[in-house]
């Protein structure tokens, strides 16, 4: 990947229908598409009130590690680790990492003042998804209730996944928590038709129409994490699969509606958009996120809308 070029404060690189924007001096209008370079405190205040259909969030979750993802390149070597095709041998060896220090003590509180711009910027029919582990995540809804009001909790979604370490002292932790508010209980956008369909668990009980329509998901969503050699990683660290974060957009927002994500990693919310005609805005502090995500999105089109409850 080549980095973009650096900007000075307050300049804009176009990347066709996205903008990237460094550390912006004043208020951000909602024309193309933005990816903005900035603290996510100092940018949100820069963002209009009521905007956005939806706002979707996966900050640090405060393990105390450095998340990282090494880049690696495999050479021949006839001493090498790994076994080729035909016997031939070869070694990987790093030549760079992504990484960030995932270290917030109090994550409450780190992120109240975030969440509370969060609600200023929702649409009176807006929904929010907070993507947490189980270590953080009922600390943070009391906080949300507190901001939102304990009426708005929509749903705790449970992502389930089955890859990484199996520890034998304890039960493997295998899923990550997603809480999700609406900004008004009684005007808030839900668009069940829009979101993929899985497969009946059960299909013998089912009539062979249900089984070819299959089933709307429920709040437990199985889904595999982002395959290592698969085309959709980027090499971020904690990067999500596009597939949990399009069916978010997909319920949450209207086409052509603004989703925002300010803590915006690799850009997967605006992939996402970008699969279902919404527009969006991106916000990170890492110069490695910024250029990950503009690598990844600048020359994305917007693609065909798909036909209601296709896959």
């Amino acid at each position: 990947m080549t980095p973009l070029r650096r900007h000075r404060p307050g300049t804009v690189a176009d990347s066709g229908r996205m903008r990237v924007v460094r550390s912006p001096t004043g208020p951000l209008a909602l024309d193309d598409d933005l990816l903005v370079h900035a603290d996510n405190l100092d940018a949100l205040p820069l963002l209009p009130d009521g905007a956005f259909d939806m706002v979707y969030i996966d900050p640090p979750f405060g393990t105390g590690r450095e998340q990282a993802r090494p880049r690696l390149r495999v050479v021949a070597d006839e001493d090498g680790e790994r076994v080729g095709f035909h016997g031939r041998r070869y070694r990987a060896e790093e030549v760079g990492r992504l990484a960030f220090a995932d270290d917030h003590d109090d994550l409450p509180a780190f992120l109240e003042p975030r969440l509370r711009e969060a609600r200023r910027l929702l649409a009176d029919h807006g929904t929010l998804y907070v993507h947490l582990d189980p270590r953080s995540s009922h600390y943070v809804k009391v906080l949300l209730d507190g901001i939102f009001g304990r009426e708005c909790f929509l749903n705790e979604l449970v992502w389930a996944y089955d890859y990484g370490a199996k520890p034998r002292r304890r039960w493997p932790a295998k899923h990550d928590t997603i809480l999700v508010y609406v900004k008004d209980r009684s005007r808030y956008w839900f668009d069940d038709a829009e979101v993929d369909r899985e497969p009946y668990m059960a299909p013998g009980l089912v009539t062979a129409e249900q089984r070819e329509r299959g089933k709307r998901p429920t709040d437990v969503w199985w889904h595999t994490i982002v395959p290592t050699n698969g085309a959709e990683r980027t090499g971020y660290p904690t990067q999500k699969p596009v597939g949990i974060v399009r069916r978010m957009v997909a319920a949450s927002s209207r086409p052509g509606g603004w989703c925002l994500d300010f803590f915006a990693g690799s850009g997967t919310l605006g992939a996402a958009c970008r699969e279902l005609g919404r527009r969006f805005v991106l916000v990170d502090a890492g110069a490695d996120a910024v250029d990950v995500a503009a690598a990844r999105l600048g020359a994305a089109t917007p693609a065909a809308p798909r036909s209601r409850g296709a896959r």
